[in-house]
């Protein structure tokens, strides 16, 4: 990463033409200017990378200078110039902040030795932060499990949208897994290491819901004992999730759109308010749009909202991806109880979970799953281990199998036979070619290859 773009501060007009020619010659693109006002008008005009500032200046000095850079544009480089006498200054400055400094009178190659050096720390933080990210990514999705096309446009979306401050609506019903992906909005955003605060704004009872988004000072109210930091606050500089937006009170759907309009809060009792820096992502299972033609919700907050929608679909619309998920969370809940291993799904038991619509989709799967672990008295889970709604569901096949021979009235056999045809004849129409496959028969790939060695298919 080069730091190109240099903004002198230098009130010796001498030092500034010295500067600018030699630091222009080594293909910097340069700007100059006389004091530290000028440095910030001009920063306000176009980008830099790096400012470089004598300490003392008429009108402002470099230690104050220093001080409005870092509030306004503390991504940017700074580097201290002193003159002889001023030493102290200069490591004021390092200490407030600065990257380095450099000692008037000095040789222009001591300049570009520091820059090089700042940009080889740039390149440095900068590859760290795209390694973290990778690793962000592999681990938050690897989390969100499923290889069905459509929640491959999920994670397409997350990807996407994950390194922008823009405001996001996860819609989708209880239990398609909103917050898990709100949390890898986060983890994949330069804000990962910044807090993730997650409010369930249906959770909290309606006369405290403005006093935990926003805070309070002592004595706004007959229980407030001292001053409380709201949630908004306690997520300045990372992301705040706001579970079940739809159960938000009308009252503070009004003052949650002017946070989101304006970026500030003003805890309740308090006549100041206070800059916060937030990404916020909200999620809810209702139709906010029929609430807002309901007079439910607030329009105005509902599109504040929307900016980027993302549906999660429910279970029954991706099949696909019952098998692959009953057995991740089979491998979870099986590494609780190592003294009895639980190996997989008795085919009787992986059918009578595949033919359940999910009503209450993954978490209803899941904790069919974990309640299967724990009854489980072989290295198999079998049918009688599942949930009774699971076991007494009607099933049946899509189609049967030409009968051979003697009719078999099977619904076991019968499933299981129209899924192995299946699975052939899309290996057979894509020769052998897995990946194909599983995009044919709506399967994700580590779900085709588990159901190939079921069935020992030779593929």
């Amino acid at each position: 990463m080069a730091l190109r773009d240099v903004l002198i501060a230098d009130d010796e007009e001498s030092m500034r033409h010295l500067l600018s020619v030699f630091l222009t010659d080594q293909g910097y693109q340069v700007r100059a200017v006389a004091n530290g006002e000028e440095a910030l008008k001009e920063l306000a005009a176009r980008d830099y990378d790096v400012v470089l500032s004598d300490v003392r200046m008429p009108r402002m000095d470099g230690l104050a200078l220093l001080g409005e850079v870092q509030r306004l544009h503390p991504e940017l480089t700074f580097i201290v110039m002193s003159a002889y006498g001023s030493h102290d200054a200069a490591i004021q400055a390092m200490k407030a902040g600065a990257y380095d400094y450099v000692s008037k009178p000095f040789r222009p190659d001591e300049v570009l030795l520091v820059l090089k050096k700042a940009e080889e720390r740039e390149r440095l933080w900068r590859e760290n932060r795209r390694l973290r990210s990778e690793l962000a990514q592999g681990y938050r999705l690897d989390r969100i499990v499923g290889g069905s096309e459509a929640m491959a446009e999920v994670l397409r979306q997350v990807r996407k949208v994950a390194p922008l401050k823009t405001t996001v609506l996860l819609t989708g019903e209880s239990g398609t897994g909103k917050e898990l992906v709100a949390r890898a909005l986060h983890e994949l955003s330069p804000r990962a290491s910044l807090p993730f605060v997650a409010v369930n704004c249906g959770a909290i009872p309606a006369e405290l819901v403005e006093s935990e988004l926003f805070g309070h000072v002592k004595g706004a109210f007959t229980d407030a004992s001292r001053n409380k930091k709201g949630l908004v606050a306690e997520a300045d500089g990372g992301t705040l999730f706001l579970d079940e937006i739809g159960e938000l009170p009308q009252g503070l759907q009004v003052k949650l759109l002017r946070f989101l309009q304006e970026g500030e809060v003003r805890r309740v009792g308090d006549v100041r308010s206070e800059p916060v820096d937030v990404r916020v992502v909200a999620a809810t299972a209702r139709d906010l749009g029929r609430a807002v033609e309901q007079g439910q919700f607030r329009e105005d907050l509902f599109y504040r909202l929307n900016v980027i929608g993302v549906r999660l679909p429910p279970l029954r619309e991706r099949p696909g991806d019952i098998d692959e998920l009953a057995r991740h969370f089979l491998a979870r809940y099986a590494r609780l109880r190592p003294e009895a291993p639980v190996a997989g799904f008795a085919p009787e038991a992986l059918e009578a979970i595949r033919a359940w619509r999910w009503p209450g989709n993954v978490r209803e799967l899941e904790h069919a799953v974990e309640r299967a672990v724990v009854l489980c008295e072989g290295g198999l889970i079998r049918e009688e281990d599942l949930p009774e709604r699971l076991r007494e569901a009607p099933r049946s096949p899509a189609a049967l199998p030409p009968a051979d021979g003697a009719e078999e009235l099977s619904v076991k056999k019968a499933t299981l036979a129209l899924e192995e045809r299946l699975i052939r004849r899309a290996l057979e129409r894509t020769g052998g070619n897995r990946t194909r496959a599983a995009e044919l028969l709506d399967l994700s790939y580590r779900a085709l290859l588990y159901k190939i060695k079921e069935y020992g298919i030779d593929a």
